[in-house]
């Protein structure tokens, strides 16, 4: 998909299960709301098609697509009460007043906005006002819901008390939904799915959990992950291994089955998560580092430790007595490092 010289979407290729709940992730400027405009008919593919359960939708119109759309900005009607902007669609569809009320009334109910039925939108909080622009789109019955990052002018706490809502509805009524965020908290709570992307290309489309225990590029395991995932430039000399290690299986950090010779000779990325280091008294022949800072983070201890180069991330049980200036151990378990290629950042070794 271009817009004007600049290639927006490139060859994108996903299938969405009917049902679930699909979130397009990624930084600003990466092809999220493009892609969402896509599927919502605002733009038209300048290559390649759109399907919607096995039709072509390249040529269909936005307003025979059968979607509900829900802005950042809410786009209420001001002079409109609540009951008439949610009603607008189905007045639209020409339906009588009688089914027009009895359908605002359910979806304002599972919106917890039966209330305000009443009132104009400028006396709603922002909140209210988000909820009524989900129950205008929800109210016609969509076979599918576009959700263009709703929750971004909300407060925290604002925010994760309707995403979960959202999710529950969507939940309830099995409505497919493509939701769009940058917010990778947001992403990997209310998904079934996350479909991430970098400068319009696809990064992994797999389910939350999948993305983080197992990124396939290491844009991805930076991407996802608070704090940041922990990356050191290693450099393994296969001579050096050889005469120190005769057993492979005897290396440290090396998974299980991966030869040294020759595959890993040069230099790699090692990432390890924060939560993945086991952090102790200072060994012999176990890699180091000072304790240069110890930050409470709620429930958890987050301990920085200065390793070579590097600035090593590790929590810790928060009945730990570390300090800061305190030299430790680091440790970690083998299927627990991720390797990605110097050069191209592709995840290496089979996922098990």
């Amino acid at each position: 998909m271009r817009l004007g010289n600049e290639l927006a979407v490139n060859r994108l290729t996903a299938t969405i299960p009917n049902g679930e709940l699909v979130t397009l992730l990624g930084p600003s400027g990466c092809g999220k709301s493009t892609t969402l405009f896509l599927l919502a008919g605002l733009y038209k593919p300048t290559e390649g098609a759109v399907w919607f359960d096995g039709r072509n939708m390249n040529q269909t119109e936005p307003e025979k697509r059968e979607i509900g759309m829900v802005f950042q900005n809410y786009s209420l009607y001001p002079h409109m009460t609540v009951l008439e902007n949610i009603s607008f669609p189905l007045k639209m569809q020409q339906l009588s007043k009688k089914d027009r009320l009895q359908q605002v009334q359910e979806i304002s109910e599972l919106l917890h906005i039966d209330h305000l039925l009443d009132r104009k939108p400028g006396l709603l909080s922002g909140g209210q006002q988000q909820r009524v622009a989900i129950a205008r789109a929800l109210v016609k019955r969509p076979k599918l819901l576009l959700l263009d990052e709703p929750l971004s002018n909300l407060d925290a706490r604002l925010r994760i008390e309707l995403r979960e809502e959202i999710r529950l509805i969507q939940q309830e009524l099995r409505i497919t939904t493509v939701l769009v965020t940058h917010d990778q908290e947001e992403a990997m709570s209310v998904s079934d799915r996350v479909l991430l992307l970098k400068d319009g290309q696809l990064q992994q489309y797999c389910a939350p959990q999948h993305l983080y225990k197992y990124p396939q590029h290491r844009f991805v395991a930076e991407f996802i992950g608070s704090p940041p995932i922990n990356l050191m430039l290693v450099e393994w000399d296969a001579v050096a291994l050889q005469l120190n290690f005769p057993n492979v299986s005897d290396i440290p950090l090396l998974p299980n089955g991966w030869s040294p010779l020759p595959f890993r000779t040069g230099a790699f990325w090692m990432g390890v998560r924060a939560e993945n280091w086991l952090l102790g008294a200072p060994k012999e022949d176990v890699w180091s580092g000072v304790v240069i800072s110890v930050e409470t983070m709620g429930r958890d201890t987050l301990v920085k430790v200065r390793f070579a180069d590097s600035i090593v991330r590790a929590f810790v049980p928060a009945e730990s007595s570390v300090q800061s200036g305190q030299r430790v151990s680091l440790e970690v378990q083998p299927k627990h490092v991720h390797w990605f290629d110097l050069h191209t950042g592709e995840r290496m070794g089979a996922v098990t």
